[in-house]
């Protein structure tokens, strides 16, 4: 296997972030000059994100976002996004945002979009510019489709949600995760996990080209069953909190169409302010917890672990066909 890629040393990554420097120092209040001449205006960049003892502002949300764009953009690429807004920070109610709306900067993509009920206009990530100007509207995190613009219907990659109950310790999660990772291997399925940036786990699952939704809800229905059903006391597939109780719940109902997840690389809104962070089985095996990754260090995981979910994007997708074939090990394990 090849190493992973390295980040770049962008010169055009360290003026801008020299512009928002000195930006902040001036009040918070500017323009931005960014690759490609683009002009986007800022504003506020000293309020302060994440309160605590070592507070973050939005100014540091900025920042974040372009050290990580080398590796983030090609993750949104012709994606539309759904932005959740957090206008006063992370302690206050944040909304949603679907529709792009008002005049836009020149260089944010807008393009109308088949929700399946109507055509509507969003904001489609790939470029700085774009990514910089959900920021200054304060979407703390990057929510892509499972799908691009111009092929709406079809699903790019499942993803299983592992979603812990509060104060659960995050090896029970960890636990889950290998059970996940069994399920796949039965189906020669690659599995490629990240921290949710919170408090659970992710483990996305590449689909083949022109895979529909309802083929990619099957597949994540039927791995996240056969998880719950073996480890019926630590698993399950519950909808209902209350039914859920001390276990990780198994979710597979974010791989519908126009439903999104806080993608790799994301910002997160809690107080620890955690970023999502693609991992190594390796890593899982080991043990590992959400806290450890946060946009305080998140550079130093960058230069140290190379961008582990390029290989997302370049991988095989999962044949489905190995779920209805007979004699499958997948359908005769016991």
């Amino acid at each position: 296997m090849s190493p992973p890629s390295r980040p770049r040393r962008s010169g055009e990554a360290r003026d801008v972030l020299d512009q928002l420097d000195a930006t902040e120092a001036r009040g918070g209040d500017g323009i931005l000059t960014l690759p490609g001449s683009d002009r986007l205006t800022v504003s506020n960049l000293g309020k302060i994100f994440w309160p605590g003892t070592r507070p973050l502002t939005k100014g540091d949300l900025f920042r974040h976002y372009v050290r990580v764009a080398p590796f983030l953009l090609p993750t949104l690429a012709d994606r539309p996004l759904v932005m959740k807004r957090y206008p006063n920070g992370v302690t206050e109610k944040p909304f949603y945002q679907h529709r792009a709306s008002g005049a836009m900067p020149a260089g944010v993509r807008v393009e109308m979009v088949d929700t399946g009920t109507e055509q509507r206009p969003h904001v489609i990530g790939g470029s700085l510019t774009s990514l910089l100007y959900t920021v200054q509207l304060a979407s703390i995190s990057q929510d892509p489709w499972f799908s691009r613009i111009g092929s709406e219907d079809d699903i790019d990659h499942v993803a299983i949600d592992l979603d812990p109950p509060d104060d659960l310790p995050f090896a029970r999660v960890l636990d889950v995760a290998r059970w996940v990772r069994e399920e796949l291997d039965a189906l020669k399925a690659p599995a490629f996990p990240k921290t949710s940036g919170s408090g659970g786990l992710h483990v996305y699952v590449p689909m083949r080209p022109g895979t529909s939704y309802e083929a990619g809800l099957l597949f994540g229905q039927i791995v996240a069953t056969r998880v719950a059903a073996r480890h019926p006391n630590a698993a399950t597939v519950e909808r209902s909190i209350k039914a859920r109780g001390r276990r990780v719940y198994v979710d597979y109902l974010q791989n519908i169409k126009g439903k999104t997840l806080a993608s790799a690389y994301s910002a997160r809104a809690n107080l620890f302010a955690g970023v999502s962070a693609p991992l190594t089985w390796n890593e899982i095996d080991d043990g590992v917890k959400p806290q450890d990754f946060t946009m305080r260090s998140f550079a130093n995981r960058l230069a140290d672990a190379g961008d582990l979910w390029a290989a997302l994007r370049t991988a095989n997708g999962a044949d489905l066909r190995a779920i209805v074939q007979g004699g499958s090990s997948f359908r005769t394990r016991r």
